[in-house]
């Protein structure tokens, strides 16, 4: 079986990597010749951990391969998955379906008989069936639509696509679903669950997942705020709820809270789409949400404030952290460099460093000021912020630090540093959501 992919963001090269490591051969394709020619030549041109050594070695052999022709596309396979972007509109909630129409608009003309077209972009609850009449009325009577999901986490992606915990199908036809079984035996042969189901509810499934996820993350942040004002410890509350079984650990860590490429727009689509269907306020509760996970990003401004003797005004300020996660140099929507920018328009010297997302940082954030180590970043900080909780930075020595810096006082911006250690090293340690020395 031969399988194309049209897209090759984080998602899509991800995808046509892994389906060449599973066996087939792919061709995956963009519009971008620059990024086809970085893929060609078996490198990504984003840092997702595993992801090269992939590249390297089914570009090596052959089995990948890259192009930005539709029509060799259309002649080279028989399922086509579709993994292209779906930004937020400009100044709205929806979701911008524009990349993915043009992707169908472009592949249509050229699908071979019985082909399969696989959506797997994160798209709004009825995109699929508008979809398949598009396809309808340029492709041939048998091409038949499917809708399945994405479900991977930046950093962890070749592990969550090689090894996911199911896979999710929306499909119309016993055809379509055949050809997916079939794609993914290698996975269901090892124990994965295939879930099969109609088109709106495989959309659904994406978009609740990440609604329920951005909830529960802005939860527990709405408890740090609540415990500042009470002089609770959030860590220790998140720690004891963990241990009911019905809420679990996982996103319970209070902190500067969620960014990024997906989360944040998918939970604003899933409210503008609500709107469309006359559902609104089946999701009101995720404006809160929504509203909750950026004003952490306000109070770690507000914190770093005090702790600068209640103005920027000549202070220097290290930011350790530019990525929205760890493992990944994605800078979008990043709640580091968000509160980075707005410390440096109150006038603070603003320093930054991030083992990974330096260069994207210094596109999106030309006016800040970059280092190339943590420690160089640190030089003359009167307080440092810890915003996005990379290894590197965990292990951190306070000491070394604090010979450097001008005044020995730091942020946990996620709640993941020892408060012990940095005080026994006689820093000032502050965290969202607990109590002071």
């Amino acid at each position: 079986m031969r399988i194309t992919v049209i897209g090759t963001g984080y998602l899509g090269a991800t995808h046509a990597a892994c389906m060449a490591e599973l066996g087939y051969e792919v061709l995956g394709l963009d519009i971008d010749p620059e990024k086809i020619a970085t893929l060609s030549q078996g490198r990504s041109p984003m840092y997702e951990p595993g992801l090269d050594e992939l590249l390297e070695r089914h570009v090596s052999s052959g089995r990948l391969r890259f192009t930005t022709d539709w029509a060799e596309v259309g002649g080279f396979g028989d399922v086509h998955f579709v993994c292209t972007n779906t930004p937020q509109r400009k100044g709205e909630f929806a979701c911008d379906m524009s990349y993915v129409e043009s992707a169908f608009d472009s592949l249509a003309p050229h699908l071979r008989e019985n082909a399969v077209v696989v959506g797997k972009s994160t798209v709004p609850v009825g995109s699929a069936a508008r979809l398949a009449e598009r396809l309808a009325g340029v492709a041939p009577a048998s091409v038949e639509l499917a809708w399945n999901p994405e479900f991977l986490r930046e950093g962890y992606a070749v592990q969550d696509t090689l090894h996911p915990d199911r896979l999710v199908v929306g499909v119309r036809s016993e055809l379509a679903e055949a050809v997916l079984r079939e794609v993914y035996a290698p996975l269901t042969e090892a124990g994965v669950p295939f879930v099969v189901t109609d088109f709106a509810t495989a959309e659904l499934v994406k978009t609740a997942a990440n609604s329920f996820l951005a909830t529960k993350i802005s939860f527990i942040n709405a408890m740090a705020e609540v415990c500042e004002a009470s002089g609770a410890d959030v860590v220790q509350l998140s720690a004891a709820l963990a241990f009911d079984e019905r809420i679990g650990g996982k996103f319970l860590n209070a902190g500067l809270g969620f960014g990024g490429g997906c989360l944040p727009k998918d939970i604003r689509a899933f409210m503008a789409r609500a709107g469309e269907l006359g559902a609104d306020q089946a999701l009101t509760f995720l404006r809160e949400v929504d509203s909750i996970n950026m004003r952490r990003r306000s109070r770690m401004v507000e914190l770093a404030r005090e702790q600068c003797g209640g103005g920027f005004l000549g202070r220097r300020i290290a930011v350790l952290g530019a990525a929205f996660k760890p493992n990944s140099d994605d800078v979008r929507d990043s709640p580091a460099l968000n509160v980075a920018a707005q410390i440096q328009l109150q006038g603070g010297q603003v320093t930054v460093y991030d083992p990974k997302a330096m260069d994207n940082a210094r596109k999106l954030f030309p006016g800040l000021s970059f280092a190339p180590t943590a420690l160089e970043a640190a030089a003359g900080a009167h307080v440092v912020l810890h915003l996005t909780e990379w290894q590197e930075f965990r292990d951190l020595d306070p000491a070394a630090l604090s010979s450097i810096v001008a005044e020995r006082r730091i942020l946990d911006g996620r709640n993941v540093l020892d408060p012990q250690r940095w005080r026994a090293a006689g820093w000032t340690y502050r965290a969202l959501g607990r109590p002071g020395e």
